[in-house]
């Protein structure tokens, strides 16, 4: 069963923060300069370099701010109010939901530093079909935004497989419900590995080194 960010189980995750800084990714990894913790940093790197020839990872988005986060979480919980107007009434459902696809603002991966938005790229820096575009909502994609999800070609199926072996390889861990994101060391991390305690909490830009 998918464990959602919006678990009380991950809220109850001990934070004992590492007090690593932010740093940029090499634009060879991520154009838009990235900043993520320092060890993620060198573990996307070390996945990077284990694609086989022809592939390399696009890191798209790392860090974030509390106020981006927090304006993301409000966009879509508004769109899931109107598509499902009964949730207004429900705030712990409609928390859930919303959580499918942006983490609830205290146990933020991005917040933290401590995860990335990510796809695959081919030798020329196309991307390569992956089922979805980057941050396809569960309703915009029917559901094919899912790591597992079936409805999609052989061949993002392939590319999602290889992602997750370099990924995996690294020690980062995928949230199920969006096939882009990956993280290391962050509360849900945490959770999902059974470490005793997560390795980052939420950090300000201004920290980056």
């Amino acid at each position: 069963m998918t464990i959602l960010l919006a678990d009380p189980r991950v809220r109850a995750v001990p934070v004992v923060d590492s007090g690593e800084p932010l740093v940029r990714l090499d634009a060879g990894l991520s154009p838009t300069g990235a900043l993520v913790r320092c060890s993620l940093a060198e573990r996307l790197a070390r996945a990077d370099a284990a694609l086989p020839a022809g592939f390399r990872l696009r890191v798209l988005e790392g860090h974030r701010s509390a106020a981006a986060q927090q304006a993301i979480i409000a966009a879509y919980a508004a769109q899931l109010r109107l598509l499902h107007p009964r949730l207004g009434r429900d705030r712990a459902a409609l928390e859930r939901l919303t959580s499918r696809f942006v983490a609830p603002l205290e146990v933020a991966p991005h917040v933290a530093g401590a995860a990335v938005d990510l796809t695959l790229v081919d030798a020329t820096g196309a991307e390569l079909d992956l089922g979805t575009p980057v941050d396809a909502t569960p309703e915009e994609s029917d559901g094919r935004c899912f790591t597992a999800a079936e409805d999609i070609s052989a061949a993002a199926r392939a590319h999602r497989d290889l992602l997750g072996e370099a990924l995996g390889g690294q020690g980062l861990v995928n949230y199920p419900t969006e096939w882009w994101h990956w993280s290391h060391g962050d509360r849900y991390w945490a959770l999902v590995t059974g470490a005793p305690h997560a390795l980052h909490g939420p950090i300000a830009e201004a920290a980056a080194a």
